[in-house]
């Protein structure tokens, strides 16, 4: 399993006959979700360090990123403030999630609306001319996942996810 793919006790929760949880995001430069909630002690250090407030306790504690509170810079100062290794920057990059566009994209649907391109630092989204508006096309290779582009959709039609991620 990738070391950066986040964890969801999904498939946990529909064997025992509750609700699936949803997926939560790990800082940037975690490492395998095991192992990570292995070493991670819960300290808060990293949510304390984080210059733009995108950290915050999830479940048990542990760390999470949430785009819906803004942009990762990749500053690696949660790294740095990280003593238990739960975080290594020295990973080739801080992960593999990127953005992923819904149908109920306003775009998509015949309306304008760029806010999620005009959020994004890498211009990894674009919108295409289109019959009757315009096409959305993500540039995978670009997205850093950074969750610029969350927060500013106003039908919160963007997500965050990692490749072919599994529950573990």
């Amino acid at each position: 399993m990738n070391g950066d793919v986040p964890f969801s006790p999904g498939r946990r929760a529909f064997l025992r006959g509750g609700e699936p949880v949803a997926r939560q995001l790990r800082p940037p430069w975690a490492i395998a979700e095991a192992r990570f909630l292995d070493l991670c002690t819960a300290c808060d250090a990293c949510v304390a360090a984080c210059p733009e407030q995108v950290l915050r306790r999830g479940e048990a504690g542990h760390p999470v990123f949430d785009p819906s509170l803004g942009a990762c810079v990749f500053c690696r100062r949660c790294v740095d403030a990280c003593e238990s290794g739960a975080l290594a920057a020295d990973a080739a990059g801080p992960w593999t999630i990127r953005a992923e566009v819904a149908p109920s994209c306003l775009t998509l649907n015949g309306v304008t609306c760029f806010s999620c391109r005009d959020a994004c630092g890498e211009a990894a989204i674009r919108f295409r001319p289109a019959l009757g508006g315009a096409r959305v096309e993500l540039d995978a290779s670009r997205c850093t996942g950074c969750g610029a582009c969350i927060g500013v959709c106003p039908v919160s039609a963007i997500a965050l996810s990692a490749p072919e991620a599994c529950d573990g």
